[in-house]
């Protein structure tokens, strides 16, 4: 059988079941109290149902219209309350935000992020999931997370993710400041032909770009070792047991620090040609977040992005004919010539203070993924 009630009706026809009163129920609604008791009418027509009986001095329910008020009132609580619950979540940014984020990222920079982000809504409850980087895509695309932070190199793409990338980490060789390789100027990545090396998994989103840097250049045989974390890497190389290769920032930088300088006696140098991996935030494509993982999308965003816009595609702060002693070095471009701000003079980036081991060679860059 088929039932023309609108929602209106349900209302109104609780709201009187309730206070027991026409007039009551017609104040709380703004209506006159023939419009409710027309509404109730068309209501009990509707349903084939008598819901009160009534008198002159009272309204009463009816044996069926007490069992209907108790069903009806706790579904119209329901639906105030998923409405509350999404206004508040609008409004507030209220709710859980599951981010998913690969080893190295949740070690590192992801769990400031996260905390700042608290900090920014305090309402949001926020969750990280710590995953391997295929993982990290898995659960985005299946909607078990909502969304995600890896590491690729430039251009990443996906058919089924949306790609946002934040800022451009160098590859650098680590190693000990006594290492015939450290006290080049400026080191290429045929330079690591022959030498063991040590790196990153799969895990951790930058392998790949390190395996195709070195595409053709290393003969077969030759040690690559890798490692789940950058300390196990970076232990490694201050033994002497390899070279390390990882993403290292600029200290004192002009870009949120994703891939911080490991701990230790080491040096870091820029590989020449620069290969870049670059911290990407990704979400199903075609679907809108919830407002509150918005939010928090929109925070991650702004957290991780480069902070000064004088920083542009392509330069590099070269630090290989600095001494120790050097506190900052002038910025250049790819192609050698200084990279100069507004009033003409070069621009400069800080690097290390005194008592600090030989300094960083390190690339500037925001990649875009068009």
């Amino acid at each position: 059988m088929s039932m023309n009630v609108s929602l209106q009706q349900l209302k109104v026809f609780v709201a009187v079941a309730r206070a027991r009163s026409f007039t009551r129920a017609a104040r709380e609604f703004g209506l006159t109290q023939s419009a409710v008791s027309r509404c109730v009418r068309e209501l009990e027509e509707a349903i084939e149902l008598k819901l009160f009986d009534r008198t002159t001095r009272q309204v009463e329910l009816t044996v069926a219209g007490s069992g209907f008020e108790r069903r009806i009132g706790r579904l119209l609580d329901e639906i105030d309350m998923a409405l509350s619950e999404g206004r508040d979540a609008h409004q507030a940014h209220s709710g859980v935000v599951l981010v998913a984020s690969n080893p190295v990222l949740s070690s590192t920079w992801v769990p400031a992020a996260l905390a700042r982000c608290q900090a920014a809504f305090p309402s949001l409850t926020l969750q990280l999931q710590d995953l391997p980087q295929a993982a990290v895509l898995q659960a985005v695309e299946q909607g078990e997370a909502d969304f995600g932070v890896i590491a690729e190199c430039v251009p990443f793409a996906s058919g089924s993710l949306d790609v946002q990338p934040l800022s451009a980490t160098p590859l650098c060789a680590l190693l000990p400041a006594h290492h015939p390789l450290a006290l080049q100027g400026a080191l290429r990545w045929d330079d690591l032909a022959r030498e063991p090396l040590v790196t990153l998994n799969r895990d951790a989103g930058c392998r790949g770009a390190v395996m195709r840097a070195l595409d053709g250049l290393r003969p077969e045989g030759r040690p690559l070792q890798e490692f789940a974390h950058v300390a196990g890497v970076a232990r490694m190389a201050q033994l002497g047991m390899g070279i390390g290769v990882l993403p290292v920032c600029v200290e004192g930088a002009r870009v949120a620090c994703h891939w911080p300088a490991p701990a230790g006696p080491l040096v870091a140098r820029l590989l020449h040609p620069v290969v870049n991996v670059t911290t990407m935030l990704v979400r199903r494509r075609h679907r809108s977040l919830r407002p509150c993982a918005q939010a928090a999308w929109s925070q991650f965003m702004a957290d991780g992005s480069v902070q000064d816009a004088s920083v542009r595609e392509g330069w590099v702060a070269d630090a290989s004919h600095a001494s120790s002693s050097d506190t900052e070095a002038v910025e250049t471009l790819i192609d050698g010539s200084p990279a100069r701000g507004a009033n003409g003079a070069p621009m400069r980036v800080a690097l290390r203070g005194p008592d600090a081991p030989p300094p960083l060679q390190v690339t500037l860059t925001h990649a875009r993924i068009e």
